[in-house]
C-alpha cells in the first residue's frame, strides 16, 4: 500500500468486544494494514514498468481453445440451471470430472484458461449466488463453498478461479448500496460475466482522483487473479487527499488495464495471477460502491458499520480454505486409485502383504488422511452455514455487531488453520503410499501439493493460530484486516 507520508493512527489494542472500541470499518481495516508495508514494497513507478516491454504491452501467452469442450457446452446448454443445493453440487462434480481428465497436461502447458472459463460459464456455476430474477441460482454461501470445493478436486486452479469470481461478484452486496448491488448483479448474471480483482493489499494503494462525474484509478498490482480472462475487474484504491477507500467494477477489456502476463509459479499455474498496471481507468461516480455521487463522500450507513468488513472472512478466507480442502480431496482420490492399480507391496519384511492395497501402513495412512479431511470438511461446513445464516437473516438491515462479526471470523480462522495443515499433510503424504514411481512427471500427482503450497503462503497461518489463542484466553475478537 502506498505511503501518503502522513502518520497513520492505529486504533488502540483492546481486549474488549464492545462495538464502540472495535474499529470495524474499511478505514480501520486499511489503517491496520499500513504498518510497515510501505517499507517492504517496491515503488509503484519501478514495478509498473514490468507491465510493458519497450513501451509496448507484454505479449499474451497462448490460450486454450473453447472448442475442446463443445460436447459439454451442448450438454449444459440443453439443461436448466440446478434449483436445489444437491443439484448444484452435482453440477460442480460433473465439471470437476471434465477438468480432471487432462488437468495435469493443461497445468504443464500453462496456457491461459479461456476454454475452462467458458466451461464454467456454460455449466452455470458462475451464476450460483446471483438473484433468480436476473437468471441466477440464488443459493447461499454454504452451497457456494461446497461447489468451490468440488471443482477444486478436479483442478485446483479452476476451483480457485471460481472462488475468486464468486467473492468479487459479491463485493457490491457488502460495500455497495442496494441500488448499486442490483445494477451489478443484473450486469454480472444477465451477461454470465466472469469477474476478477486487482485488489492486493500488500501492494501500494491505487490512487483515485476526481474528474467531474468520474473518478480515475491509477496504480500497479503484483497479483491479479483471473484478470486476464475476466470480463469485469474489481478495482480498489484510496481517494485523493483522504484516507478513504473506494471499490468499483470496470470492464476488463480496455487499453487502460495492462497485464504483464508474468504468472509462471510452481502451483495454481492456470489462475492467471500475474501483475497488472491500472493506467487512468475512468469510472462514473455512481459506480463508486458505497459512496454518495453528489457529495463525493462515503455513506456512513454502508461503510462505517461492521457489515462492511464481512467480505474479508466471508468471501476471502473461507473461499481459500475450501479450495485447499478440495485440492486435498482430489489428491486423495487420485492417489487411492493409483495405489489400487500400481502400488506394489514391500517384500523385504517378515510378513509381506499380498498387494499394495493390503499393506497395513498404506491402509493406516489412507485412513488417517480420510479422517482428517472429513473433519476439515465438517468444520468448513459449520463455518459456511454460519456465514450463510448471516446473509439470510441480517442482509436486509445489515445489523451484525462487531462482536458477532468477530466471533464468526474466528470460526473462519479455525477452518483456515485446519485446512492448511491438513491439505499440506495429505498432498505431500500421498507419495508415501503411492511409491517412488508416482513421482514421475507423467503421473501428475505433484500438482496437488504444488497448488496447496503456493496458495497457503498467501498469508501466514501462524498468525491465525495466535489470533485464535488470544480469542480463547482473553475473549478478544480480532480487529478486521484484509486477512481477518
Amino acid at each position: 500500500m502506498q505511503s501518503s507520508g502522513e502518520n497513520v493512527v492505529i486504533p488502540p489494542h483492546s481486549s474488549t468486544t464492545s462495538d464502540s472500541m472495535y474499529p470495524c470499518t474499511w478505514d480501520a481495516v486499511w489503517a491496520l494494514g499500513k504498518i510497515n508495508i510501505a517499507r517492504s514494497n517496491l515503488k509503484t513507478t519501478n514495478v509498473a514498468s514490468m507491465a510493458t516491454s519497450n513501451g509496448y504491452p507484454a505479449k499474451a501467452p497462448p490460450s486454450t481453445d473453447p472448442a475442446v469442450y463443445d460436447e459439454h457446452y451442448r450438454k449444459f446448454s440443453g439443461q436448466p440451471l440446478p434449483s436445489k443445493p444437491a443439484q448444484w453440487i452435482q453440477r460442480a462434480a460433473e465439471v470437476s470430472a471434465i477438468l480432471a481428465e487432462d488437468a495435469a497436461v493443461r497445468e504443464k502447458e500453462n496456457r491461459s484458461p479461456v476454454a475452462e472459463i467458458s466451461l464454467l460459464k456454460s455449466s452455470g456455476l458462475l451464476k450460483l449466488l446471483g438473484p433468480q430474477r436476473y437468471g441466477g441460482g440464488e443459493q447461499g454461501w454454504d452451497v457456494a463453498y461446497k461447489v468451490i470445493r468440488e471443482v477444486a478436486k478436479g483442478d485446483g486452479s479452476l476451483g480457485m478461479l471460481l472462488g475468486y469470481h464468486l467473492l468479487w461478484s459479491w463485493t457490491s452486496a457488502v460495500v455497495g448500496t442496494d441500488e448499486q448491488n442490483e445494477r451489478t448483479q443484473e450486469l454480472i448474471i444477465g451477461n454470465n460475466y466472469f469477474v476478477g480483482g486487482a485488489v492486493n493489499p500488500r501492494d501500494n494503494d491505487q490512487k483515485i482522483t476526481d474528474d467531474g462525474d468520474h473518478i480515475v484509478f491509477s496504480g500497479f498490482k503484483n497479483f491479479n487473479t483471473g484478470g486476464v480472462i475476466s470480463d469485469l475487474t474489481v478495482l480498489e484504491g484510496v481517494y485523493e487527499d483522504t484516507d478513504k477507500h473506494i471499490f468499483a467494477l470496470v470492464p476488463t477489456n480496455q487499453p487502460a488495464i495492462v497485464f504483464s502476463h508474468n504468472w509462471d509459479n510452481i502451483g495454481l499455474r492456470l489462475t492467471e495471477s500475474g501483475s497488472v498496471k491500472i493506467d487512468n481507468v475512468r469510472v462514473p461516480w455512481i459506480d463508486a460502491l458505497g459512496w454518495d455521487p453528489q457529495t463525493k463522500t462515503p455513506l456512513e450507513k454502508i461503510l462505517t458499520i461492521p457489515w462492511a468488513t464481512l467480505l474479508l472472512p466471508t468471501s476471502i478466507q473461507l473461499v481459500f480454505s475450501n479450495f485447499y480442502i478440495g485440492i486435498a480431496l482430489g489428491a486423495l482420490d487420485f492417489a487411492s486409485k493409483y495405489t489400487a492399480k500400481n502400488t506394489r507391496p514391500w517384500p523385504f519384511t517378515p510378513n509381506p502383504a499380498d498387494s499394495g492395497t493390503s499393506e497395513p501402513y498404506v491402509l493406516q495412512r489412507y485412513g488417517s488422511f480420510l479422517a482428517h479431511l472429513r473433519a476439515a470438511e465438517a468444520l468448513a461446513d459449520v463455518a459456511g452455514q454460519k456465514i450463510a445464516d448471516i446473509y439470510i437473516h441480517r442482509k436486509a438491515d445489515r445489523d451484525i455487531s462487531a462482536a458477532e462479526r468477530g466471533d464468526v471470523a474466528e470460526w473462519v480462522a479455525s477452518v483456515k488453520v485446519v485446512a492448511t495443515d491438513t491439505a499440506l499433510r495429505v498432498t505431500s503424504g500421498v507419495f508415501e503410499v503411492t511409491g517412488a514411481r508416482a513421482t514421475a512427471t507423467k503421473v501428475g500427482l505433484d500438482r496437488f501439493w504444488r497448488d496447496v503450497r503456493t496458495h497457503t503462503l498467501h498469508d501466514p497461518v501462524a498468525y491465525k493460530n495466535e489470533e485464535l489463542g488470544r480469542y480463547l484466553i482473553t475473549s478478544e475478537v480480532p480487529m478486521p484486516t484484509w486477512y481477518t
